[in-house]
């Protein structure tokens, strides 16, 4: 039997062709130190031979301005300090490439059966650091139920109140738990607390309910948006835009400020599908890139306004259906310079990055 065929590409891949965008990049949700442990499982021979020099490599010319790294594990992973204390020195200009590191600590609900009063306090003494701008991610996951479902609720609880007495901004997980994520943050967090929902797949009813309810309230997208297993996300922003569904005047890219989503990637995982028809086809044939870093965001930004403009189309197709004489202009276009900047608008409103 011959040797099976790899479907992970030469590293160099990992290096970008030119972005949908060349703005500045902000990402507010990735996993530094798991997406280079990533990258050293596939590529057992990297050139790369610690998270600096990888993290160098990768956006080296890619502008990535600024990252919120999250860690969420128990017990904490120690290794947040390094990375957190090198931000305050000048050699991080050198060590992180000239990218501004900060971060956000707590406890994922898969591990909400290993939170205890130890792990509770190094959270606490992560949230004085000056470069922790946030608790989480922490909330609710019934899909994998890797912790029971009552554990997950009591924790998410427990670290929301500390959240809220520190004014923490909160990182938000929750997956296939609409109904039980939306009665705890209504019953635990005030209506202008700053939110991050991360990574947002569920229901489009269920972020509206988030978005009416809450008005500092955010929600992350990810490269799952491009997937073509998940429509709900993209939904979710053609509700923002379409005027037909929402109570408000839709945004445009000159006034965009209903559109309330922050950009992310949740590095290590979920590569933009889109960026494959900028890869070099016979480089990547039957092959997919193993790990998404932060320099991944702008073609994120391109769906999302690929999205937006087919949302525009609709909304002034079903106008000139109606009668009412609404039309769409080149003034109406989104682009992913437009969405990388309402994002990177809403960072600093959630996380001031």
């Amino acid at each position: 039997m011959g040797k099976k065929k790899s479907t992970t590409p030469g590293e160099e891949n990992l290096l970008l062709p030119t972005p949908p965008s060349q703005l500045s990049i902000v990402d507010t949700h990735t996993h530094v130190a798991s997406t280079y442990e990533f990258y050293r499982g596939r590529y057992k021979e990297g050139k790369y031979l610690d998270v600096y020099e990888f993290i160098k490599a990768m956006y080296e010319g890619r502008k990535v301005d600024a990252i919120v790294d999250v860690w969420c594990e128990a017990p904490v992973r120690k290794i947040w300090k390094e990375f957190a204390d090198l931000a305050l020195k000048e050699e991080a200009k050198e060590k992180w490439g000239g990218m501004q590191y900060w971060f956000v600590l707590g406890v994922h609900p898969h591990d909400a059966k290993s939170y205890n009063d130890d792990v509770e306090k190094d959270i606490l003494e992560a949230m004085t650091h000056p470069r922790c701008v946030g608790w989480g991610e922490m909330g609710l996951d019934y899909h994998y139920d890797n912790s029971p479902r009552e554990i997950q609720k009591e924790v998410f609880a427990r670290q929301l109140r500390h959240a809220v007495r520190l004014g923490k901004p909160l990182t938000i997980h929750t997956r296939e738990a609409d109904d039980d994520t939306e009665r705890i943050l209504k019953a635990e967090v005030p209506k202008d607390h700053k939110i991050h929902i991360h990574c947002f797949t569920d229901s489009p009813a269920f972020a509206r309910r988030l978005l009416d309810h809450f008005p500092n309230i955010y929600i992350g997208i990810t490269g799952v948006i491009t997937y073509a297993t998940n429509t709900d996300t993209s939904t979710v922003i053609r509700n923002m835009i379409s005027p037909s569904l929402s109570s408000t005047a839709p945004p445009r890219p000159s006034n965009p400020s209903a559109l309330r989503i922050l950009l992310e990637t949740d590095a290590p995982f979920m590569v933009p599908a889109n960026i494959y028809e900028d890869l070099p086809a016979a480089a990547m044939r039957g092959k997919k890139l193993p790990v998404c870093h932060s320099a991944m965001v702008p073609w994120t930004a391109k769906f999302v306004a690929d999205v937006a403009n087919a949302a525009v189309a609709a909304a002034a197709q079903e106008g000139a259906e109606g009668g009412n004489g609404s039309e769409s202009s080149q003034a109406d276009l989104w682009d992913a310079d437009v969405v990388m900047r309402v994002a990177r608008d809403n960072a600093r409103k959630v996380y001031g990055v």
